[in-house]
């Protein structure tokens, strides 16, 4: 019969080795995919991470279609911006609340700040990109242009 190890965590809690590798693993496939600070807290368990919407990229033959889950936030808290090939979504969210009864008094506060930037293909028309946000999903229609822009040789020089 097979004995189950296990160990001690920074909180003094009983983990199974299995499961805490198993911890590593998504927050190291996470962190890779960008996905990292979509837990509510860091890894170290002590501080509220930033939130990172969830995004969707769609092709077709007319425009890029980039849709991002939002919340709990309006268009106020929003900033969509094209420069230099590469766009940019930044956001912030903030909530207070707070609550007194006879014997209860509650004070609840979240916040958070995001930045999600994309680069964009030649093809994209910059001077024709409309964005729409309804019910907490941002949508933003990215239209391509007719041809991509052209490639430019560079000559190599001595030194």
């Amino acid at each position: 019969m097979a004995q189950e190890i296990k160990k001690s965590n920074t909180t003094g809690a009983m983990m199974d080795p299995l499961s805490d590798m198993r911890m590593e693993m998504d927050r190291l496939v996470d962190a890779m995919l960008g996905r990292g600070l979509a837990r509510p807290f860091s890894a170290l368990g002590s501080r509220p991470a930033a939130s990172m919407p969830n995004m969707d990229i769609k092709e077709t033959h007319e425009a890029l279609i980039v849709t991002a889950e939002l919340p709990g936030m309006d268009e106020n808290d929003i900033s969509v911006t094209v420069r230099d090939g590469v766009l940019t979504l930044k956001g912030e969210k903030k909530s207070e609340h707070d609550e007194t009864t006879d014997d209860v008094h509650v004070s609840e506060r979240t916040y958070g700040a995001f930045t999600r930037s994309f680069r964009l293909p030649d093809t994209i028309d910059d001077n024709k990109i409309v964005a729409a946000f309804d019910k907490g999903v941002l949508t933003i229609n990215l239209p391509k242009g007719d041809t991509a822009k052209p490639e430019k040789k560079i000559p190599i020089g001595r030194t």
